[in-house]
């Protein structure tokens, strides 16, 4: 899958948003490693601790699916459809991504100038894990 076939799965996963609230509408695309792509978008609520992002959205559909290994996202987000900004993940579906995906794992991200390719390590340099518990 190309990047901008990526980019436009996230684009129409975003059409499924449930954003009553902010009218920002997102969505993700997860590549996994076998090539299964699996969508998110986000679902917000009237507790707004209780709403998920695209991100989450799409990594817990593929870890219930059976993935565990993945390659790339893509993020698009806009009000107006027009997705004209760059939509970054938030940190707490970056700490959930770094639970299965390599420091290398690619986010795309899309404005009204392109693709961009962030890598995980990028956003999260050091992320709580496993080791983050022990000693």
């Amino acid at each position: 899958m190309t990047d901008l076939e990526l980019i436009d799965a996230a684009k129409e996963a975003s059409r499924q948003s449930y954003s009553p609230y902010s009218k920002f509408k997102v969505g993700a695309a997860l590549l996994s490693d076998d090539g299964s792509l699996y969508k998110g978008c986000n679902v917000e609520n009237a507790s707004y601790g209780a709403t998920c992002c695209a991100e989450r959205t799409a990594l817990f559909t593929a870890v219930a699916d059976g993935k565990r290994r993945f390659s790339k996202l893509a993020v698009a987000g806009s009000s107006d459809g027009t997705f004209a900004i760059i939509t970054q993940p938030c940190g707490v579906c970056l700490q959930a991504l770094s639970e299965f995906c390599s420091g290398e794992f690619e986010v795309l991200l899309t404005d009204k100038i392109g693709i961009r390719k962030m890598k995980l390590s990028d956003y999260l340099p050091y992320p709580f894990e496993k080791a983050s518990m022990e000693g």
